[in-house]
Formats: structure tokens, C-alpha cells, sequence
């Protein structure tokens, strides 16, 4: 198998296991979201907020020790802050997308947008905001090789970059 073809399937397997913590983190935040604002009775942004954070936080571990595992060139605090700014972006980024996009519809069809074409916008936010969150992971949150970390770290007397907190 040529090496081109096997970093692409790398890259591929990276990408389902991406999916897949982040089809489950959604999962959760759903559920966190529905028992805290239906069971408990929070205010919805409350429930939003703890439920999103809530899901994070399991994105995080999610693609730590299983999405990237073999990646990893940072200390464990870089790697949260890193990860916490890369979502803060991306938070952001969506935003931005859908507010643009339901402006550019409503000025398209020359009336307000219908809950439909605003889910469709948002849609269509969420899947760049993903491959953009992929990317930004890939190459600047869970970044290098840690077997390279350790035999760097073996090199300078078994200082780890990659250690934890």
C-alpha cells in the first residue's frame, strides 16, 4: 500500500472517531439539556450552557484518548487551553455562519426566514464548523507523534513535552 493511500486511511479512521465523540458528546448534550430544562425546570440558556459544557468536557477526554491517542507534542494544560480556544472559535464561527446565511436568505427570498431555512442554515453551519473543529484538532490541539515525544524526552534526560498535569 503506497504511503499516500495509507495516510489517507489514517486520516479517514481519524476522521469517523471524530464523529463518533462527536455524535455521542451531541448525544449527551441533548440529554443533560432536556433533564435539567423539562426534569428540574433551568432556565433554557442555564440548561444550555451546563449542557454544553457538560458535553465538552467529554469531547475533550473523547478525543484525547481515543480520537488523537497517538498524537501529542503539548503539555496537558496547553493541550485544554488549546482546545478550549479552538471551541471557543468554532462556537463563534457558527454563529457568524448562521447569522450571515439567514441575512443572505431573507434578503434572497425578501421576507423573514422560516424556522426551516434557518434549521437548513444552521445545518449547513454545523457541518463547516466540524470540518474546520476537525482540522484545527488535527493540527494545532492534538498535534505530533508521542512516541516521537518520548524519544525526544529520552534524548533530554526523560523531560516529557507531553506530560500531564
Amino acid at each position: 500500500m503506497s504511503s499516500r493511500r495509507l495516510r489517507y486511511r489514517r486520516l479517514a479512521g481519524l476522521g469517523l472517531r471524530f464523529l463518533v465523540v462527536g455524535g455521542l458528546s451531541t448525544l449527551i448534550e441533548i440529554a443533560v439539556f432536556n433533564i435539567l430544562y423539562l426534569g428540574f425546570d433551568w432556565n433554557v440558556v442555564a440548561a444550555k450552557i451546563t449542557a454544553s459544557l457538560v458535553a465538552l468536557i467529554n469531547a475533550y477526554f473523547g478525543n484525547r484518548e481515543w480520537t488523537f491517542r497517538t498524537r501529542g507534542h503539548h503539555s496537558r494544560t496547553l493541550e485544554v487551553v488549546l482546545f478550549l480556544a479552538v471551541n471557543g472559535f468554532c462556537t463563534g464561527l457558527g454563529a457568524f455562519l448562521v447569522w450571515v446565511g439567514v441575512l443572505g436568505a431573507e434578503a434572497f427570498l425578501g421576507e423573514a426566514a422560516s424556522p426551516l431555512i434557518v434549521n437548513v442554515v444552521n445545518l449547513a453551519s454545523i457541518a463547516v464548523v466540524v470540518v474546520v473543529r476537525f482540522l484545527l484538532y488535527h493540527f494545532v490541539v492534538f498535534r505530533g507523534d508521542r512516541a516521537r515525544s518520548a524519544e525526544v524526552a529520552l534524548e533530554n534526560g526523560g523531560v516529557s513535552r507531553s506530560s500531564s498535569m
